[in-house]
């Protein structure tokens, strides 16, 4: 019985690699994508990006899911998500295939009459005197925050935390905290005054992830995002993680494509 159902299983899937090649063949994309996305982070590429492919295949099912970014690494890694774009420290992991969208630095943000608001700059020390106000743990910019702090044997102290940018803006702006978030979030807030944070060195980094195995949808889904990325070929996720645990990649700048796309448009959804 067990030797049947093993050349049953076998078959079956000889029938489906068979179906998929002659699909292929004939420009047919079918079967189901989930792709997830960090929670609160809305990043109009990526919404273009599926409305793309949703309109070039529509035999594609696609489900989105929300989550803090390492539930989702573990979850691309596990082969539940297909695709991911995730929030991290310095790099996102070197075991999957992805690319950076953008590298920027942490900051902090202030109401007008708080006094760093007199500063142009000011370090973690100084920060650590005060309470923060941030997103939560597994997320890229607080594992930034605490890994520049640890770094220098800090330990920030964090007075609230929330899930949406937005709303950590709007604590913050009501004096119950120090904001810190990453410099693209904070640009479009009127009652908040950016104060740059000068030795935190870890980059906050925003990529999209794969596994290394991808179906045809996935690599078809995978050429929408990078056209609405403006990311113009695919790149190894270890092009921006070779540096080791104590390099500060500096990524792209202002003046770069793909992070100027992507800054403006978070600026946009966050600066409500």
């Amino acid at each position: 019985g067990e030797v049947v159902l093993a050349h049953a299983k076998s078959v079956l899937s000889s029938m489906d690699s068979l179906r998929q090649a002659v699909d292929e063949m004939n420009g047919l994309v079918r079967g189901k994508l989930v792709v997830g996305m960090v929670t609160a982070c809305t990043v109009q590429p990526l919404f273009d990006a599926l409305s793309g492919f949703h309109l070039a295949h529509p035999g594609v099912e696609i489900s989105l899911l929300e989550d803090d970014s390492a539930k989702l690494v573990e979850y691309v890694r596990e082969g539940t998500v297909d695709l991911a774009l995730i929030g991290a420290a310095h790099r996102a992991p070197d075991d999957l295939d992805g690319w950076q969208v953008i590298s920027e630095p942490i900051v902090a943000a202030v109401p007008h009459e708080h006094p760093l608001a007199e500063k142009d700059g000011v370090t973690l020390a100084e920060l650590s005197a005060f309470p923060l106000v941030c997103l939560p743990e597994g997320t890229g910019i607080r594992a930034t925050l605490d890994e520049a702090s640890a770094a220098l044997g800090l330990t920030p102290t964090i007075a609230l935390q929330a899930s949406a940018p937005g709303a950590v803006m709007q604590l913050a702006e009501r004096g119950l905290g120090v904001a810190v978030l990453s410099e693209s979030m904070t640009g479009h807030q009127k009652g908040l005054k950016t104060v740059a944070i000068t030795d935190a060195d870890v980059p906050a980094v925003l990529a999209l992830i794969s596994a290394p195995t991808k179906s045809p949808a996935l690599r078809e889904l995978l050429l929408h995002c990078r056209q609405s990325f403006g990311e113009p070929a695919p790149t190894q996720v270890a092009s921006m993680s070779g540096a080791g645990p104590n390099h500060t990649e500096a990524g792209p700048s202002a003046a770069d494509g793909p992070a100027r796309v992507y800054r403006t448009q978070l600026s946009a959804a966050t600066g409500d």
